[in-house]
C-alpha cells in the first residue's frame, strides 16, 4: 500500500457527532462573552477545535469494549492488571504509580524532589510542568538547542536539549532531576533523537533523567524517519530504547495512548516510588488505580497497543504535515519542520505591528476563531510571559498551535482550515493586539480575560 502517494486513514468512522455551525456575529457575541479567551468558549460553540490534543481524540471500536470489561474493583483490579502490563511492554520501569492525568504526576513529583534552591532543566517546560515545578519554589530552567528557536530552520531534531548548557547547569545548581520533554510541545511539537537522548543521560550522571512522554510514539515515528540506524527498527523497539536510558517518567494517557483520560508516574527508584505512592494516596486515590476508573485503565491499555501501530502513526504524522506544507505553500509562517501533534504559525512573524506584550498569540487566535469558528491555542507571552516574582517579559516565541486531535477530522475539515488560514492572512495587517484585564497568579492563560486594544 505504500507506494500510493495518498496515505488514507487506517480506519473507518463507527460513530458520528453533530458539528453545530456559526455565524460570524454569533462568534463575535462568544468572543465578547468569553474575554477574548477562547479557553472559556463552550465547545458546541467551536467548528473545528484544534485547542489541544489532549483528551480531545476518537476512542478505537476496541478501546469502547475494553470499557466495558472495566473492573472498578476498589484495590488490585483485572483492569489494573492489564494496565500495568500494556505500560511495562514499552515502559518496563519497576515502579508504576497511576493518576488522573498528566499534571497529578507532575505534581507528586516535583512535591518529593523540589523546593527553593532546586534548578529542574528541561529541554523546553510546557505550561503545567513549569508551574509544577515553580509552585514547589524551584526554578523551571529551559535548555533548548539554539535552532529551537528559530521557527524557520529545518533541523530535523528542533527538541533536542542542549547538552553543553546542562552539564554547566548540573556544575553550578543544586539539580534533583532532569528532564526531557518527548515531542517538545513549547517548541512546536518537535522531536528528540536519540543521539541527543543519550547524550543527556551521559551528562546528567548520577542525576536522575525523566521523560515527560506524552507524545512517545511521534517522537519514535520521527526517529525512524530521520535517524541513521533506525529506519528498520520497530516502533515499540524504539521506544522501549528511549526508555531505557531513563529513570522514570510522567505521562499524559490523554495523548499519544489515545484515551480521553488518565496518566501515571513511573520510575526505578524504589525510596522515591514510596514516598510517590504516599502523595498519592493522599491526593489520588489507591495505588492500584490512582485519579482513575477501571474503565479508563482498560482503554489506556488498548490504546498503547494501538498507538504504535506504523500503518496509524504514518497516517497520523502526514496528516498534519499536509495542513502545514499547506500553510507554508501559502506564504503563511509556520515552525518547520512540521510537528507531529499539531501545527504551530508564527504569530510575531504573522503580525509584525502587534508587539510581543500585546499579545500577538492570543490576537492570531481570536482572529481565527472569528473569522471561521477556529479553536487555537497560544503558545507564548500570554502562556510564559508571567515570572514568578509578578514581572512580565516576551516568550521566546509567540506561537499559535492548531494541535490536531487523533483520529477526529477528515481532510475537508483540514482543508477548511487552510482556507480560513488563508483569509485571516489576507487581511494580517488590520489586526491589532489585546490586553489582558483580568488574571489568575499561576497558568494565567487558562481563564484570563482580555480586551481588544
Amino acid at each position: 500500500m505504500h507506494e500510493f502517494q495518498t496515505i488514507i486513514e487506517p480506519f473507518r468512522i463507527h460513530s458520528v457527532e453533530p458539528v453545530a455551525m456559526t455565524t460570524r456575529e454569533e462568534r463575535e457575541e462568544e468572543l465578547a462573552r468569553a474575554g477574548y479567551n477562547l479557553f472559556n468558549v463552550p465547545g458546541p460553540r467551536v467548528l473545528v477545535d484544534l485547542l489541544t490534543d489532549s483528551g480531545t481524540g476518537a476512542m478505537s471500536s476496541e478501546q469502547w469494549a475494553g470499557l466495558q470489561r472495566g473492573d472498578e474493583s476498589y484495590a488490585g483490579s483485572a483492569s489494573w492488571t492489564r494496565f500495568r502490563e500494556a505500560v511495562g511492554e514499552l515502559f518496563p520501569f519497576e515502579h508504576l504509580i497511576p493518576t488522573h492525568q498528566g499534571r497529578a504526576a507532575e505534581k507528586i513529583l516535583f512535591s518529593a524532589l523540589g523546593g527553593p534552591g532546586k534548578t529542574i532543566p528541561n529541554n523546553t517546560h510546557f505550561d503545567t510542568t513549569r508551574a509544577n515545578v515553580e509552585f514547589t519554589g524551584a526554578v523551571a530552567l529551559d535548555l533548548p538547542v539554539p535552532e529551537a528557536l528559530v521557527p524557520a530552520s529545518r533541523h530535523p531534531f528542533k527538541g533536542n536539549m542542549d547538552v553543553d548548557a546542562l552539564r554547566r547547569v548540573l556544575a553550578e545548581h543544586d539539580v534533583p532531576v532532569v528532564f526531557v520533554t518527548l515531542t517538545n510541545n513549547s517548541g512546536g511539537g518537535q522531536p528528540v533523537s536519540m543521539a541527543n537522548l543519550r547524550a543527556v543521560r551521559e551528562a546528567c550522571g548520577e542525576v536522575p533523567l525523566f521523560l515527560d512522554a506524552c507524545r512517545f510514539a511521534e517522537n519514535a515515528w520521527f526517529v525512524k524517519l530521520r535517524e541513521d540506524g533506525y529506519a528498520d527498527t520497530p516502533v515499540p523497539d524504539i521506544v522501549r530504547e528511549m526508555a531505557s536510558l531513563a529513570d522514570g517518567m510522567t505521562m499524559s494517557a490523554k495523548k499519544d495512548p489515545l484515551a480521553n483520560i488518565g496518566g501515571w508516574l513511573a520510575m526505578d527508584d524504589g525510596a522515591l516510588a514510596e514516598q510517590c505512592r504516599n502523595l498519592l494516596i493522599l491526593t489520588e486515590g489507591f495505588p492500584t488505580y490512582g485519579g482513575m476508573a477501571g474503565r479508563d485503565m482498560d482503554a489506556i491499555a488498548q490504546g498503547l497497543r494501538e498507538a504504535v501501530d506504523e500503518d496509524y502513526l504514518r497516517y497520523r504524522i502526514r496528516s498534519t504535515e499536509y495542513l502545514g506544507e499547506a500553510l507554508d505553500r501559502a506564504g503563511i509562517p509556520v515552525v518547520l519542520p512540521v510537528g507531529g501533534h499539531a501545527v504551530y504559525i508564527d504569530a510575531r512573524a504573522f503580525l509584525p505591528q502587534v508587539p510581543p506584550l500585546e499579545y500577538p498569540g492570543q490576537a492570531l487566535a481570536v482572529a481565527l476563531y472569528r473569522e471561521g469558528g477556529i479553536r487555537g491555542c497560544e503558545i507564548g507571552t500570554v502562556m510564559f510571559g508571567r515570572r514568578a516574582d509578578g514581572s512580565e517579559e516576551p516568550a521566546p516565541m509567540d506561537l499559535v498551535r492548531l494541535a490536531i486531535p487523533r483520529r477526529t477530522y477528515t481532510q475537508s475539515h483540514v482543508d477548511y482550515v487552510i482556507e480560513v488560514c488563508e483569509r485571516v492572512a489576507r487581511r494580517a495587517g488590520e489586526l491589532r493586539g489585546l490586553r489582558i484585564v483580568e488574571e489568575p497568579p499561576a497558568l494565567r492563560h487558562f481563564t484570563a480575560r482580555f480586551e481588544p486594544l
